[in-house]
């Protein structure tokens, strides 16, 4: 019998990445194959459903300054947390309701107090979604005294590797900022890695990754995390590539696939671990903008927008049910 692997990410604002694997093995089950669901993240939303645990809530500073309950996940003394639980920008409405000047990853830092003081002796944090371009300070601040964090081992996932100031030009835009408030934002990044260097001896403006969350990663950095692909560390933890090597087909996909899907991002590594193995992939995404050299479908192009958006999972089960009933057979490269 055939079988796929269906390791998608999240379609933002639509349906986790468990409930689009799950629609996948719908199509799968109902075409004749076997399917092993394999949800993926890269360190932003979703990074909990993927590496798992028991759920723990706790009660946080949100970004602006009102309690949010925060969930994370612990498991054999480690702790998983996403920083947009605690500090996303989907917590204060997107960029509209954001304030990008005030913005704090207070809240994140009280979460992973939380999680050190249950006892977690590693600590994962998911970096992405956020709502600030604070460089961490706020967190740093919530971990006082950081001797807490002795004995602990901090490990960033980021989606993307942009440097620690960066942060500000790259996608302080995207939370609110205008080009006056980037422009401050800038300069108060600048600074603050000054104080990193001074104050822990690492200068985290030249470090990979540093820029994810708004400097976040950079400011746990400079406290002794360190930070990896946050695609990597998933794909390690579920056995990924084990599973891809023999299948038939990969499956998977995102809300909006662009460059930047091949740039640390969940649906690149996907595509990249297929491929090392000799096995076909289909992307399925909610949008495609441009050409990757890969097989993507756009749901807002077969299905038109209104039904892509609002009807997501039926759309993705539709499409998979097409993809399967017509292999094997071309497996030309293509978008259609």
């Amino acid at each position: 019998m055939a079988h796929v692997v269906a390791a998608p990410d999240k379609f933002r604002g639509t349906a986790t990445a468990a409930q689009v694997a799950e629609a996948m093995a719908r199509a799968a089950a109902g075409a004749g194959w076997t399917c092993d669901r394999a949800p993926v993240a890269d360190g932003g939303e979703g990074l909990l459903e993927a590496l798992g645990g028991s759920v723990r809530r706790t009660l946080v500073t949100g970004p602006l300054g009102r309690p949010v309950e925060a969930e994370w996940r612990m498991q054999a003394g480690r702790a998983v947390i996403e920083m947009a639980r605690a500090s996303g920008l989907g917590l204060v409405g997107g960029p509209e309701g954001n304030d990008p000047l005030r913005a704090s990853t207070t809240g994140t830092g009280q979460l992973v107090a939380a999680a050190i003081a249950a006892g977690a002796r590693s600590v994962i944090v998911g970096a992405g979604g956020s709502a600030t371009t604070d460089g961490g300070l706020g967190c740093l601040k919530a971990l006082e005294p950081l001797a807490r964090l002795r004995g602990v081992e901090l490990v960033v996932a980021c989606d993307v590797t942009i440097p620690f100031v960066d942060a500000a030009p790259l996608f302080a835009p995207q939370k609110g900022a205008t080009p006056a408030q980037v422009a401050l934002l800038t300069n108060r990044l600048e600074r603050l890695a000054q104080v990193y260097e001074r104050d822990h001896g690492v200068d985290v403006r030249s470090l990979p990754g540093a820029g994810a969350a708004g400097g976040l990663a950079g400011g746990l950095a400079a406290v002794g995390a360190s930070l990896v692909p946050g695609f990597d560390l998933v794909a390690d933890a579920i056995g990924l590539a084990e599973r891809i090597e023999g299948a038939d087909l990969v499956l998977t996909g995102e809300g909006f696939l662009d460059d930047q899907s091949f740039q640390g991002k969940a649906v690149g590594g996907v595509v990249g671990l297929a491929r090392e193995h000799g096995v076909p992939v289909v992307v399925v995404a909610g949008q495609v903008e441009g050409e990757h050299g890969v097989d993507a479908v756009s749901l807002v192009d077969r299905f038109g927008e209104e039904r892509a958006m609002h009807d997501a999972l039926s759309c993705v089960e539709e499409v998979v049910a097409g993809e399967l009933d017509r292999r094997p057979g071309d497996q030309a490269v293509r978008r259609r």
